[in-house]
């Protein structure tokens, strides 16, 4: 891995270098070139020299009497027209020895030029403007390369530690104070850190500064690519950074080293980092702990389409992530995917108010199920929602869903959608699992089944009433003879207690092994 960084020297600006005491003593005035005050100023340069120019590599403010230059106009003007082709920062002309006053040829050429020119109207000593300048600039550069070492240290021993891409990002969001944002190359928001308030309101300007992320930096805004191999993939941004911009540059290339290597060392590819910000986003609209309106910014930014949508929140059971996310784009379906916790997968569908939702929900999960061969995979999903506020409750419906039939897709014939409607008695049971009059209910009517020794019985009872109390069925199920599997009925009614030929009492049974099968999951 080769990675080129530029490391330029943090600079004070000219605006910075007049607010110094000592060159507040020489009551310093602008007489040109106000607007351009910002200008960082690298050296500092006492010159005479009519020809100084030449001299000069950019970046420097020039301190001079302007004695060589009286007296001839021409010269005034190519002086300061020279400075401007050195990209000098500034000049600052001591008035008295030569001038004692502001000559005005020189006041229009840098005018002209844009070059930012100081008179100072109290006899002030040069050495102790360069002395004071020159000192200020070697502490603010030794500091930049101090905070520069700490901040790869630090992200190096994260990276080692394995650490993830966000406790990466929350370290040089500390660094940095401000918020930090990765996206790839779409402008597709990877990964954020930060004040969250600061962060979303980054978040909800993100469409402008999407377009301007590419231009030129400015107001704070320091970016730096990240790629290697000849190849770019994304770019960091610190969004309004309140130090200087050397040091903010400093920062950002440090972190685009960390994140290369962060990156290369996982083996993963920058799409593994769009999983992980869908699986953030996702999983915290399931929670319901952030408000879904404070996490429309980042679903936004993420590229997930949210003006005029209909929302259709689904939760599949043994689907890969990559295939969804493939079939997705296969099917040119807009959404986002991101695992869950116990083999569930969430997908968040955004289509068009004039599409038929259902249709296309039906359209993707027939797709998938075909595509899965043998395994059942289960798409469970709740009505669409027209309002984004109504998402997490249809992430929940859908979670709760899929839950309900993880245990029953063997013996159920189940619709390529599954909605509520057609979890009935599992599903009412499945909310009320944790539920302690619920635990002991089923503990009781089971009681006589609940141990290791008698696991096959509880299997047959569980497919018998799966079935519908279809003898025939249940046999086949579970390959014993007809005789034998009433032998193995009779000694669970006797270990019950019941009778499973009576409907109340089947259903008891049927609803406790029901309750006692979601509490195991």
């Amino acid at each position: 891995m080769t990675i080129t960084l530029d490391s330029p020297e943090p600079a004070l600006s000219v605006r910075q270098v007049l607010t110094l005491e000592r060159v507040l003593a020489g009551e310093p005035e602008v007489v040109a070139g106000a607007s351009h005050l910002d200008r960082p100023v690298r050296w500092v340069h006492v010159a005479e020299a009519a020809d100084v120019g030449v001299m000069l590599s950019g970046g420097e403010m020039i301190l001079t009497t302007g004695v060589l230059l009286a007296g001839d106009e021409e010269k005034q003007a190519e002086y300061v027209r020279s400075l401007h082709r050195a990209e000098a920062a500034a000049v600052v002309l001591g008035l008295g020895r030569a001038f004692p006053a502001a000559p005005a040829v020189m006041r229009r050429a840098a005018e002209r030029c844009g070059l930012p020119m100081v008179v100072l109207h109290r006899p002030f000593p040069f050495a102790e403007l360069t002395e004071e300048v020159q000192s200020r600039l070697v502490r603010r550069k030794f500091a930049a390369v101090s905070l520069s070492e700490a901040v790869r240290t630090e992200l190096t021993a994260l990276i080692t530690a394995g650490a993830p891409l966000q406790r990466l990002l929350d370290e040089v969001a500390r660094h940095s104070a401000c918020p930090v944002v990765v996206t790839n190359l779409a402008h597709r928001v990877l990964g954020t850190a930060g004040e969250r308030p600061a962060v979303d309101d980054v978040l909800r300007d993100w469409e402008r500064i999407a377009r301007q992320a590419g231009g030129t930096e400015g107001d704070g805004w320091i970016r730096a690519e990240l790629g290697g191999r000849g190849e770019r993939w994304g770019r960091i941004l610190l969004c309004g950074y309140r130090g200087d911009t050397a040091t903010g540059r400093l920062l950002a290339d440090r972190a685009a080293e960390a994140l290369v290597l962060h990156r290369m060392l996982g083996g993963g590819a920058a799409c593994s980092w769009e999983e992980q910000s869908a699986q953030g986003l996702l999983t915290d609209l399931v929670s319901g702990i952030v408000p879904a309106r404070q996490l429309l910014p980042r679903a936004r930014a993420a590229g997930l389409p949210v003006n005029r949508r209909t929302f259709v929140p689904l939760v599949v059971r043994d689907g890969d992530t990559a295939r969804l996310d493939r079939l997705l784009r296969l099917l040119g379906l807009p959404g986002l995917v991101a695992e869950l916790a116990d083999g569930a997968t969430a997908v968040l569908l955004s289509l068009p108010r004039d599409q038929d939702a259902d249709a296309l929900a039906a359209h993707f999960a027939t797709r998938l199920r075909t595509e899965s061969g043998p395994a059942r995979t289960v798409v469970a999903a709740a009505d669409p929602r027209a309002a984004w506020d109504d998402v997490p409750a249809g992430l929940r419906e859908a979670q709760h869903v899929a839950d309900a039939v993880a245990d029953s897709s063997a013996v159920l014939d189940l619709p390529p959608v599954v909605r509520l409607k057609d979890v009935h008695l599992r599903g009412l049971i499945r909310l009320l699992r944790d539920d302690p009059h619920v635990q002991s209910f089923a503990e009781r009517e089971l009681d006589g089944l609940l141990c290791e020794a008698e696991e096959d019985l509880l299997s047959v009872l569980r497919t018998y009433l799966a079935t519908g109390r279809n003898k025939s069925r249940t046999a086949q199920l579970h390959h014993v003879s007809r005789p034998a599997l009433y032998r193995r009925l009779e000694a669970i009614q006797v270990r019950l207690g019941v009778d499973l030929d009576d409907f109340e009492q089947a259903a008891s049974v049927h609803i406790a092994l029901l309750a006692h099968d979601a509490q195991q999951q």
